[in-house]
């Protein structure tokens, strides 16, 4: 390989490692102003005296839901159980194979009704639409509809849905009692005149915690490995990723396990995409598009740092695998999709920053870095590594890494305190060592099985059956 190649790779590879750190110092330094500036304005503040409002938008909570029998009446009752007074519950059977549904008539007393529905979205066939007499649960309405996968589902919940905002969860998610309260809250203030089209709340781990009648009793850290991994991960995409974006109003993503929508704007720019399976990512970066394209320049894209909304995460290899190759091919998507929106400045920091951002540094991040891999591989074949040059480089990398983590790990502990201990510091700093030797070799896997997926066997739908297991164990704890 000739001098000239050699200097081109190690010019490139040098550059772009550079420019990823810097991103990360910067969004780290920007969390942590906002975290701090969010703790000191809402650490007094009475949630529930957002109750006592004059006005307030109407919301639903629409949660998709398909084979999920033996947790289901759990899962509504938890729903039903919110702090908000303008609210229904809009349960969406996606075509379930069990017996979901009877379940949902036999113990909530529900009968079929007739409904105005405006198909403004689309979504496959409703077979029916279920309300039930008794006064307790006047607020619940479940839908049954043809299968057509969690986007469609939701499209249908917003045909239904009559309320000025609409909130999207997992139906198995353990929501905080005071969430809705939270993620309105945004909505309500408007800061600076920007209209608020979303709001996002952080998603936190429940395996191995304690659960009750949907109430989170106690949190433990996971006991699973690969859970364990995956508490680093959202610690750093919530508490220190989404939080810099949103400060900066470039947040792309909410979660589709938890967020809150401006119903008409979402209805305006389409809906969800039920032929993506990333329609979270999908939909945020559509909404935004939609307001640029129609020259509201003034809104924003709120985020709430406050853990919202648990979930439970794969717990082995080959669930983790589809679900972060789902992810993958999710965002790929999402990027052709929008590629007009790359580097063009018709819509402002979202094309000249955010989106080119997450193409260079989410996407083509593990693809570099494998063909950095192979580069090095040849390069050791060839005798042209410097050992001590490449040990400095290794070791940078891996205390950059930690460093990273670590600091995720104390903004999680100082402020929000839901894991306690020094057994949990201790336990997950030793995670975070491992996770640079062990885990994020797999994730580039991950995503090199997506792109290698989407491109290649041109599977751009697939889903994956996603099975839970950690759920009906600890629901039997007292």
């Amino acid at each position: 390989m000739s001098d000239i190649v050699n200097y081109v790779f190690n010019f490139f590879f040098l550059v772009y490692a550079l420019a990823l750190y810097f991103s990360y110092i910067f969004i780290g330094i920007l969390s942590a102003f906002e975290l701090r500036f969010y703790e000191n304005k809402n650490r007094y503040f009475n949630y529930k005296s957002i109750l006592g409002y004059k006005k307030l938008p109407t919301i639903s909570i629409i949660a998709p839901a398909y084979n999920e029998e033996k947790t289901i009446v759990q899962n509504i009752r938890s729903l039903l159980s919110l702090y908000y007074p303008e609210v229904e519950v809009i349960i969406v059977n996606d075509g379930s194979k069990d017996n979901t549904l009877q379940t949902i008539i036999e113990h909530y007393e529900l009968n079929k009704v007739e409904m105005a529905v405006e198909n403004k979205v689309k979504s496959a066939r409703i077979r029916g639409i279920y309300k039930s007499f008794n006064s307790a649960y006047s607020n619940l309405i479940v839908l049954d509809k043809e299968n057509g996968g969690k986007a469609d589902a939701l499209n249908a919940g917003i045909n239904v849905s009559r309320s000025d905002l609409f909130l999207t969860i997992d139906v198995d998610c353990i929501i905080e009692q005071d969430a809705i309260l939270r993620m309105v809250k945004p909505f309500l203030e408007e800061e600076g005149g920007r209209k608020v089209i979303a709001s996002g709340g952080v998603v936190r781990i429940a395996n191995s915690c304690e659960i009750k009648d949907g109430i989170i009793l106690k949190v433990n850290y996971p006991k699973n490995i690969w859970a364990k991994f995956q508490v680093l991960e959202y610690f750093r995409a919530f508490t220190l990723g989404r939080m810099a974006w949103s400060k900066a109003n470039g947040l792309l993503i909410i979660s589709g396990a938890f967020g809150l929508f401006d119903r008409d704007i979402v209805v305006s720019a389409g809906g969800y995409d039920a032929s993506s399976v990333g329609e979270d990512l999908e939909l945020v970066v559509r909404m935004r598009r939609y307001m640029h394209e129609n020259k509201i320049n003034k809104y924003k894209v709120a985020f709430i740092p406050d853990p919202l909304c648990w979930t439970e995460v794969p717990s082995t290899f080959k669930i983790l695998f589809r679900q972060r190759n789902r992810w993958t091919r999710g965002a790929i998507d999402t990027i052709r999709k929008h590629r007009k929106m790359f580097l063009n400045p018709k819509y402002g920091r979202i094309g000249m920053i955010s989106f080119p951002y997450w193409v260079l540094f989410e996407w083509l991040a593990p693809i570099l870095e494998f063909i950095g891999f192979i580069y090095f591989i040849i390069m050791v074949v060839l005798g042209r590594i410097d050992v001590e040059v490449f040990l400095i480089v290794i070791l940078f990398v891996f205390s950059f890494s930690l460093a990273f983590s670590t600091f995720a790990l104390f903004y999680e502990s100082y402020i929000f305190k839901k894991y306690k201990g020094y057994k949990f510091i201790f336990q997950a700093i030793f995670v975070a060592m491992a996770e640079m030797i062990f885990y994020h070799p797999l994730n580039v896997l991950f995503s090199l099985s997506g792109n290698y997926d989407f491109f290649i066997k041109k599977n751009t739908k697939g889903w994956g059956v996603m099975t839970r297991t950690a759920f009906d164990s600890k629901s039997k704890k007292p």
